[in-house]
């Protein structure tokens, strides 16, 4: 479901480049993005090119960045975010399937449906904002790739971030 309680699927988005951002408002990483406007003039030069951008939220009830409906839509207002939908997934089974690991992980899934790229955001696994200067922007360069028709040239990085919060196995915190 997203916040906005439309219930989304890839199948929704077939024949479309779709990103997977995983995040926490609580998450230093995150902020990082989100305060320095880089993540918001991603996904909004990615949606103006046609692609599906998807938030994620996996954190649990209880745990950090946990998103109801109601403070997911805030948060969006609050950071300016351009993406396509905010997914509430505190049950953890999108972040699972996807082996989702920090804020923010990043996967792209190309227009047959397979996975194109998974990793950071960029090369730069530093919470302060100055660390953007001269970051090479995988998720960037990837798209470029796919929008080329080429294959993305550096398919998989280095996750940085926050852990993803999930609910525990066992039920547990």
């Amino acid at each position: 479901m997203d916040a906005d309680g439309r219930e989304r699927t890839l199948a929704e988005f077939a024949g479309r480049i779709v990103v997977l951002e995983w995040t926490s408002s609580d998450c230093p990483y995150s902020r990082k993005h989100y305060g320095s406007g880089t993540m918001q003039a991603l996904q909004q030069a990615a949606v103006r090119d046609g692609v599906v951008w998807l938030t994620v939220s996996s954190s649990a009830q209880d745990r950090e960045g946990y998103f109801t409906p109601a403070s997911a839509r805030a948060w969006r207002a609050r950071v300016g975010s351009r993406a396509t939908a905010i997914l509430l997934d505190s049950a953890g089974v999108i972040g699972r399937a996807y082996g989702a690991r920090t804020t923010p992980h990043m996967f792209i899934v190309d227009r047959t449906g397979r996975i194109a790229y998974m990793g950071g955001i960029d090369d730069r696994p530093y919470a302060d904002p100055a660390s953007l200067k001269g970051a090479k922007p995988y998720v960037a360069l990837a798209l470029a790739d796919l929008r080329a028709g080429r294959a993305v040239a550096q398919p998989v990085s280095a996750p940085y971030g926050c852990s993803v919060r999930y609910a525990s196995a066992t039920g547990l915190p």
